[in-house]
C-alpha cells in the first residue's frame, strides 16, 4: 500500500469521511466496501381504518413506501411520481472517470441508515500553498430518497492536513449540478453540464493562495466571525448566545489549536480563519451523531455557513 493510502485511510478513520475505498476494484467490491450492496423497492401504502372488530385495510394509491432491499428498513413514503436513484448509480457515475478520465474514487457511504447516499472521487487536481499545505480536488455525488436533497454532484475540495471539506463555488450556480427526483437521474448529461475543466480548478487555487497572502489584524478576524457566526459585527451584551460560543471556539482554532494552524499559509491569514471556521463545522460542532455532523456540514446548515466564510473571506482578497 502506498504512504498516499496509508494517509487517505488514516484520514478517513480519523475524521469519519466515509469508507475507503481501494482502487481499481469491480463496482461489486466498492459497493461492499461502502455498505451500498442494497437496492431500493416500492410497495404500496396501506392503512389500517380503526373502527368496529378488527378494522379494514385501504390503499393510498397517490404514494408509496421506499425500502432497503437487504433488511427490509422503511426509508420513506414519497410520491409516485418520486425518481429513485440506486446506490449502485452513485458509484456508477465514476466509472469512466476513473477508467478514462483520471479520477480516483476514495470513498462512500451512506447517512441516515440510508436515506442519503454518497460517493467522492479525487479529480487529480491539488495545489501546493505555503507551508506545504495541501489542499485536493474532488467531485462529490450525492442523493436522498426521503425528499430531503436532490441528486447533487458538486466539486469539493478537501484540505488534506484536516480533511476539512469546502463546496468550490465557481459559478452563479455554485459550482453543482441538481436533478430533482421527478425528473429521471442521467448521469452522462450531468457530467457534461459540470463540464469538468483544468480551468475551473485554477480559478479556485487562484484565490485559495490569495487567501492564504492576506494577513489579518486580530480586530478583521473577529469582525469577520462574527459576520459568519453571529451575524453581526460586534459584539453582544451577554456574551452567552450560541453564536458568541461558537465563535470562542473557532477562534481557538484559528489561534493555533486547530489541525494547521501554525503552517505558513494559516498563521494570522484569511486562509487560516476560513480553515478554523470549516474544521469547527465539520470535526467540532456539536451534533447528536458523526453521521449528522457529515450531513448538515455537506447538505444543511453547517454548509451554508462554511458559504458564508468563504464569501466573507473573498471581499478580503476582491
Amino acid at each position: 500500500m502506498s504512504l498516499a493510502s496509508i494517509g487517505a485511510r488514516r484520514a478517513a478513520t480519523r475524521h469519519s469521511l466515509g469508507t475507503v475505498l481501494p482502487p481499481n476494484q469491480s463496482l461489486e467490491a466498492w459497493a461492499r466496501e461502502a455498505g451500498m450492496d442494497w437496492s431500493i423497492r416500492s410497495a404500496d401504502v396501506r392503512f389500517v381504518a380503526s373502527g368496529d372488530g378488527l378494522g379494514s385495510i385501504h390503499a393510498f394509491p397517490e404514494q408509496k413506501v421506499l425500502y432497503r432491499s437487504d433488511t427490509q428498513r422503511p426509508l420513506s413514503v414519497v410520491s409516485q411520481r418520486y425518481q429513485v436513484v440506486q446506490p449502485a448509480e452513485i458509484l456508477e457515475f465514476y466509472r469512466d472517470l476513473t477508467e478514462a478520465g483520471g479520477f480516483q474514487l476514495e470513498t462512500a457511504g451512506v447517512l441516515k441508515e440510508g436515506r442519503k447516499l454518497w460517493a467522492l472521487a479525487r479529480t487529480g487536481q491539488s495545489v501546493l500553498l505555503k507551508g506545504r499545505d495541501e489542499v485536493r480536488g474532488y467531485l462529490l455525488l450525492a442523493t436522498a430518497c426521503d425528499g430531503s436533497l436532490a441528486t447533487t454532484a458538486q466539486f469539493t475540495s478537501i484540505r488534506v492536513v484536516c480533511e476539512n471539506t469546502l463546496a468550490i463555488a465557481l459559478r452563479d450556480d455554485g459550482g453543482a449540478v441538481k436533478v430533482g427526483h421527478r425528473s429521471k437521474f442521467d448521469a452522462q448529461a450531468v457530467k457534461q453540464q459540470l463540464g469538468i475543466a483544468i480551468s475551473s480548478w485554477d480559478g479556485f487555487m487562484a484565490r485559495m493562495k490569495a487567501l492564504a497572502e492576506r494577513k489579518l489584524t486580530d480586530a478583521s478576524a473577529e469582525t469577520l466571525l462574527r459576520r459568519v457566526l453571529t451575524g453581526s459585527s460586534t459584539a453582544p451584551t451577554d456574551g452567552q448566545s450560541a453564536g458568541e460560543r461558537s465563535l470562542k471556539a473557532v477562534h481557538a482554532l484559528y489561534a493555533g489549536k486547530g489541525l494547521g494552524a501554525q503552517l505558513a499559509s494559516s498563521t494570522g491569514t484569511a486562509w487560516g480563519l476560513l480553515n478554523s471556521v470549516t474544521e469547527y463545522v465539520d470535526h467540532h460542532r456539536r451534533s447528536r451523531s458523526d453521521d449528522h455532523r457529515r450531513d448538515t456540514a455537506w447538505f444543511g446548515q453547517g454548509a451554508a455557513v462554511k458559504q458564508r466564510a468563504w464569501d466573507e473571506a473573498l471581499k478580503l482578497v476582491a
